[in-house]
């Protein structure tokens, strides 16, 4: 709990540094990045233990809408901080980390006053070699994949620069150290015996692949409306941050519906059936994103991404809670770190390679298209050549971040050159979009393509979780209940294999049937418990 409430002022203290940067240039760069870092230390915090919290506070039978009202809760905040930072962006950029602060000084307040310690804690030491050898690696890795996005001399992506090799490789052989160091340290920072529960194991796996799939859909989604759709139906670029989040609302939509009516369900029928049907309903929005003209009419493209919310809907609070029912009392806390991490490094990951995908397809058409478009109105041939080789991913940044994407591109000197009208037509709604629709609908089939093989296998791991499994929860409680989604019937025969064995010094196992708790165990500071 203490962890959580630090977590809460972390994240409230870096969020005022960060609109309180008064440097320009590269120093401002720096400066917010390192912020950016500490905010996030702050962030999972939070989101490491909010659901570990959760799980210690609900019985059995109520963790699964428990944790769905959980995860809607964070959907609704994260679309409502996309409009509210698209309204406050224009104005001035550090309203944007602003609008954070007074939610996270109530949060701080209210959770130091009412949120009372209840779960089962168990004394141990940092482990400082863990925590530096992951800290070191998992760096490593996404600074690779990030580079690895950027251009590397006449290539298009920088893969084959030897600092990202190097930054790959070095980061994979330093959690491989790792693995090694947590095997044999006494209190270890993640607790590798756990993914002997099948339940643990698939269902991080899967949510592992949900989150690479969704990831970077994300910022496909928003270079598609920013870039293409919403200027040309009328919108400048300099409103389309915004409009592009409320576009995308029916996926917010889907969410909301889906998570905690597949939560409740899941407390009835355990995790593995609405896990794998809801990412082959995802798989399946993937696959009629893909079959859209890049022009869409709006009510299909708004009913694919209801179909996709209500898919990872079903899929998310059933697997969260499947995840922690699986987990003993006294291994929440880091069962749940563990899963966040996972989580939150599969969203890195699926940026990097969603963006390769996209920058793969659009390396083939787009140079000799933008450069025949620009010099068949007026531009100059040298000109035009520049921005034709320009890396692609510059074109995607240019839609991504609201500019004018030619304006931006061309320059002020180039334009300067060109008559008015010719000028005008090459920076109005309607150029840039139409020019950029085929070599982006490439991009968009290898992109949408990988997105569905991550769903599908995500459905394939959560099929392989077992049937519905719970450790005994409450006071005195050492063990289990384990059964079959379908019949209720007892599993506790099913051998050795579904025994996890976390660590010697936790008591034995004892199979206990599922009973009902009493209310959640949350219990407001200084409550009689």
């Amino acid at each position: 709990m203490k962890m959580y409430n630090a977590g809460f002022a972390i994240f409230t203290i870096f969020s005022i540094l960060l609109a309180a940067t008064w440097m320009q240039g590269t120093q401002a760069v720096m400066w917010l990045i390192v912020m950016r870092i500490l905010q996030g230390v702050g962030g999972a915090m939070l989101m490491a233990n909010s659901n570990a919290i959760i799980t210690d506070a609900f019985p059995v039978d109520q963790r699964g809408l428990a944790l769905g009202l959980n995860q809607v809760a964070g959907i609704a905040g994260s679309f409502l901080g996309l409009v509210i930072g698209g309204l406050l962006g224009p104005i001035d950029w550090r309203l944007v980390f602003l609008v954070s602060v007074p939610v996270g000084v109530f949060g701080t307040v209210w959770a130091y006053l009412r949120l009372h310690e209840t779960g089962v804690r168990q004394p141990a030491r940092l482990d400082w070699w863990g925590n530096a050898t992951f800290a070191v690696g998992l760096i490593a890795v996404l600074v690779g994949i990030t580079c690895g996005i950027q251009p590397y001399g006449a290539h298009t992506m920088g893969w084959t620069n030897p600092w990202v090799l190097g930054a790959l490789a070095g980061g994979a052989a330093v959690l491989a150290l790792f693995v090694a160091v947590e095997l044999r340290a006494p209190d270890p920072m993640f607790e590798l015996s756990l993914f002997r529960l099948r339940a643990f194991t698939a269902g991080n796996l899967a949510s592992l692949l949900s989150a690479i799939g969704r990831g970077g859909l994300m910022f496909i989604l928003i270079i598609w409306l920013q870039g293409i759709w919403l200027p040309r139906h009328g919108y400048s670029f300099a409103d389309t941050p915004l409009w592009a989040g409320i576009c995308m609302l029916p996926l917010t939509a889907g969410f909301l519906v889906a998570g905690p009516i597949s939560g409740a369900i899941s407390d009835m029928r355990g995790a593995r059936l609405l896990a794998t049907g809801g990412m082959v309903v995802a798989a399946l929005s993937f696959g009629w994103l893909l079959l859209l003209p890049v022009n869409f009419a709006y009510w299909t493209f708004a009913l694919a991404l209801l179909l996709n919310g209500i898919g990872m809907g079903l899929f998310a609070a059933p697997n969260r809670a499947g995840i922690m029912n699986a987990l003993p009392p006294n291994r929440r806390g880091v069962g749940a770190g563990m899963s966040t991490t996972f989580q939150n490094s599969a969203m890195v990951l699926s940026i990097g390679i969603f963006f390769s995908l996209m920058v793969t397809g659009l390396a083939r058409t787009l140079p000799a298209t933008l450069g025949a478009g620009l010099t068949a109105h007026g531009v100059g041939a040298v000109d035009a050549a520049h921005v034709a080789n320009l890396p692609p991913v510059s074109v995607l940044f240019a839609s991504l971040l609201g500019y004018n994407p030619v304006q931006t591109l061309l320059g002020p000197a180039a334009l300067s050159q060109l008559p008015p009208s010719d000028a005008g037509y090459l920076t109005g709604r309607g150029f840039f979009p139409a020019l950029i629709s085929g070599p982006f609908a490439d991009g968009l089939t290898v992109a949408f393509g990988f997105a569905i093989v991550a769903c599908l296998v995500a459905a394939v791991a959560s099929a392989l979780r077992g049937g519905k499994y719970a450790y005994g929860d409450g006071p005195g409680a050492t063990g289990r209940s384990n059964t079959n989604s379908s019949t209720g019937s007892n599993m506790a025969g099913q051998g050795s294999a579904q025994r996890p064995q976390i660590a010697p010094a936790h008591p034995p196992l004892h199979h206990l049937q599922h009973r009902k708790q009493g209310p959640p165990r949350l219990l407001r500071r200084g409550a009689r418990q």
